[in-house]
């Protein structure tokens, strides 16, 4: 490419603003486009998404179960029953927006990196995969029914 066609670069001799926001507002545009195509296509149908296999071949609620019913019930505003059908989500759902609103605003600033920022650290994913374990088990036990999908 020719330097005469580059883009203009900021003082500090990277792109900001809208040039380097393409890569956030396609994942945003991808993540809204789902959410709408969970509000219209009823996940609370049975079979409307396929089984899960986790739960078809042991019989045990995976982690997800019931995520895609939180969805659907988050995009018509019903709260508590997207917590019912999956309470973990919500804070996943958070936190993944923070995660995205970061990512967007350094990358509206004009920081280098081109990933997504899940940089949780080593510690971050053992605690996280340890949540989802605990959260597995503890939901197909008698003692979390109330974590069981709705």
């Amino acid at each position: 490419m020719d330097i005469a066609h580059r883009a203009p670069a900021s003082p500090s001799g990277s792109r900001t603003g809208w040039r380097t926001a393409g890569m956030p507002v396609l994942v945003a545009g991808a993540a809204a486009g789902a959410a709408v195509l969970l509000h219209f296509r009823d996940p609370h149908t049975h079979g409307s998404y396929g089984i899960c296999p986790f739960y078809a071949l042991t019989g045990w609620w995976c982690p997800g179960c019931g995520g895609l019913r939180a969805m659907h019930n988050l995009t018509e505003g019903r709260l508590l029953d997207a917590v019912h059908s999956n309470v973990f989500l919500l804070p996943l759902l958070v936190t993944v927006v923070f995660w995205w609103g970061r990512w967007a605003f350094g990358r509206w600033r004009g920081r280098p990196d081109g990933t997504f920022p899940f940089t949780v650290g080593q510690r971050g994913q053992w605690v996280l995969i340890g949540a989802l374990v605990v959260f597995t088990v503890v939901r197909n036990t008698p003692l979390g029914t109330w974590l069981a999908p709705a």
